[in-house]
This record gives C-alpha cells, structure tokens and sequence, in this order.
C-alpha cells in the first residue's frame, strides 16, 4: 500500500515539476519538507485534543492515563514531525548529498526523541511510584525516606540520560568518532587532568549516590547544621537546601553531609524529648513542681503522653538547677511544649510559691535581720 502511494507522490510531483518549470528542485523540496512539517502538527494537534478529551474524566482511575497524555505532548510531536520529514524526503528532488543530510539531521532528532522518550518515562514513573506516599502525615518517616531516595536517583538517571544521548549524537559524526578513538587512546593524561578538573563535581555526584543509599538526610528531616536548625527542602545533584526556622534558606554541598557531623532529630522517628530547666531557690517545692509539671503536660494537646519528668540536677552557691523533661511528636510540638511548661510553671511559682524564686543570700539575709529586729522591738514595747 507504501509504494503505490509513493509512486502516486512521484507521478504528482512530476506533474507540478511540469506546471512551474522556473521553480528549482530545491525551492521544491523545501517547499514539500515544509508542508510535511505544517501537516505533520496539524494531524498531531487533532490527534492530542482527541486523546485529551478521552481521559478528560474527573474520574481518579484517569489521572494516570491525564498524566500521560500531557507528558507525552512533545514526543510525540517530534515522532509525528520525523516520521512526515522522512517520507517528504523520499519523495523530494533531492540531490543525494541533500538526502543524506536530511537523514543525518533526521538520525539526530530521532536519537534526541530516545532520549525524550526516557526522560519522560523516567518522571511518569517517579511520580506513579511516589503517588502512595504523602509528606502530610503526622508519621511521614516512611514518605521522608522514599521521597528522599527516588529524588536523588532520578536526578542521576536524568543526567546518565542526557549523557548518553549526547554521545550517541556525537557519535554520528566522522569527525568526532575519529576524535573519540584518539582520545582514548590518550585517555591516561587526560582522564587524570579532567579528574582534577571537576573534582568538586565528581564528588557531589557520588555524594548524591551514597545519600540516595544510605540516607543520613530525607527530605523534611528536622536537622541542626552550623548552629542553625531547619528543615531539609530540597535535595539536588550538586546541593541541599535546608529551610530555617526564621524561613532563611541555607544551600549547602551534598559532600558536606557525608564528611562533616550534623545533627538529624528525626532520622529513625519524629518524637522528640525537650528540656527546660530553672534556676530557683533552694527552699523551691520539687514535689509540688513535679504534681504541677505532671498537670500541665497531661493539660497540653501538644504532650504525647510518653515522658514528663522533674529532677534536680545541679546546686549551685545561690541557686539549684531544675530539669524538666516533656516529649512530643515532633520538633515543632516539642519546641511549642517547652516555652508552655516554662510560662505556665514560672507563673505558678510567682503565685504560690513566691519564695522559690531565686534571690541573693545578701537579700534574705537582710530580711531575716529586720524580722529579728522587729521581733525585738515588739518584745520591748
């Protein structure tokens, strides 16, 4: 059915010939590889708007297949686009060094559109995986370490992608595979002077692989880096972005969370225990601040129901040091329940118990001598 038709081509294209004998066969060819262009997106737009509305439904069974469809608008254009350039080439009167560069530009978009192909797969494929996971839940460890790893890995693969798909274009030119032979045959010197070269690169690359394995970092992971504590947002291929507490981003390499130490606080679980400590006087209530401590973490939403603990932990010359201990589900609600229990234990000691808060020994001193003085001049009067 191909060669009837090519021959039906032929036989019109003769005809024209006839008809504009001034126009030039190449004015011709370009005038057909045109057309084939124009007509190759014209039958692909009606095609996609086709298929668009196919998987229009509001239907979840159909977000995959929406998914598809939109991701694949391009490579398939490009197919479409190839697929009319080579069969207006067959018929077009080209002359043979003309041919054979319209099929090597042809080689080259079909190699690209490979390497399209997979790029797309590859994103599809992350986000049907990813698609059973959230990072909204209250326990998002699981979420974290996946999100974490598939990030990574697909970053990888882009660029092992692009990689590749540039040198297989490379490789369709004489000249550069000439050149690629010599290289490696030279490839001692120039393997060591490149090395060095992109050192700093090479070790973000593998960096982001031994991440991606072993996973010190997840995305969302609360950590403490140079004293400043924040959230993991991002994770690319050369750096990770981690978001503060105050909203400011600090962007570090990839290489610095495998040779310098961090802090993760939720690197096996998100509950947390926090501390709070006071410094009082030595006549302060431990058993009634313990009573007290235990109210106010059973009272607060934010208390996990896990620990809440009162201990005396140092004396000092003028005061003794109190430890309080409460946990929480996460680092926010442990933060949160440190400031509560601290404002709602100071302002109970200021009601009831006044005297456990710190003073000077001068000061008390000074007062238990105007008590005896007053005792005194009572005793006289």
């Amino acid at each position: 059915m191909g060669l009837p038709m090519i021959d039906t081509i032929d036989r019109w294209l003769d005809w024209f010939q006839a008809q504009l004998p001034w126009m030039p066969p190449w004015a011709i060819s370009l005038g057909m590889l045109a057309l084939a262009v124009v007509a190759a997106r014209t039958v692909h737009r009606i095609l996609f708007r086709a298929a668009t509305r196919i998987v229009a439904g509001k239907d979840l069974k159909n977000l995959f297949w929406r998914s598809l469809v939109a991701r694949t608008e391009g490579p398939t254009r490009l197919a479409a686009m190839i697929v009319a350039i080579s069969t207006a080439a067959n018929v077009a009167p080209l002359t043979e060094a003309e041919t054979g560069i319209v099929h090597h530009v042809l080689l080259l978009a079909f190699i690209a559109l490979l390497g399209w192909v997979a790029l797309t797969a590859l994103h599809i494929w992350m986000t049907v995986y990813l698609r059973r996971f959230t990072l909204d839940a209250e326990d998002n460890l699981l979420a974290r370490k996946h999100v974490t790893q598939t990030r990574i890995l697909r970053r990888v693969a882009a660029t092992l992608i692009v990689m590749v798909t540039l040198s297989a274009a490379l490789m369709t030119f004489e000249g550069v595979r000439q050149y690629g032979i010599s290289l490696l045959a030279s490839a001692g010197a120039a393997g060591l002077v490149i090395g060095l070269a992109l050192q700093p690169v090479l070790k973000n690359i593998f960096a982001g692989i031994q991440l991606a394995v072993t996973q010190p970092i997840r995305i969302d992971d609360a950590v403490l880096v140079e004293n400043e504590w924040g959230n993991i947002e991002e994770i690319t291929s050369t750096y990770v972005v981690v978001r503060l507490w105050d909203w400011r981003r600090m962007v570090l390499p990839l290489s610095y969370f495998i040779e310098k130490p961090f802090q993760n606080w939720t690197r096996e679980g998100s509950a947390l225990i926090g501390s709070v400590f006071l410094y009082l006087d030595h006549t302060a209530p431990v058993a009634e601040m313990r009573r007290r401590l235990d109210e106010i973490a059973k009272a607060s939403p934010l208390w996990d129901g896990q620990v809440a603990v009162l201990q005396v932990t140092d004396f000092r010359e003028q005061v003794m040091e109190i430890r309080m201990l409460v946990s929480a589900r996460n680092s926010g609600r442990a933060f949160d329940l440190r400031c509560e229990v601290r404002e709602k234990m100071i302002a109970w000691l200021q009601q009831a118990h006044p005297h456990a808060l710190p003073r000077w020994r001068g000061e008390l001193q000074a007062e238990a001598q105007e008590v005896v003085l007053r005792r005194a001049g009572g005793r006289a009067g």
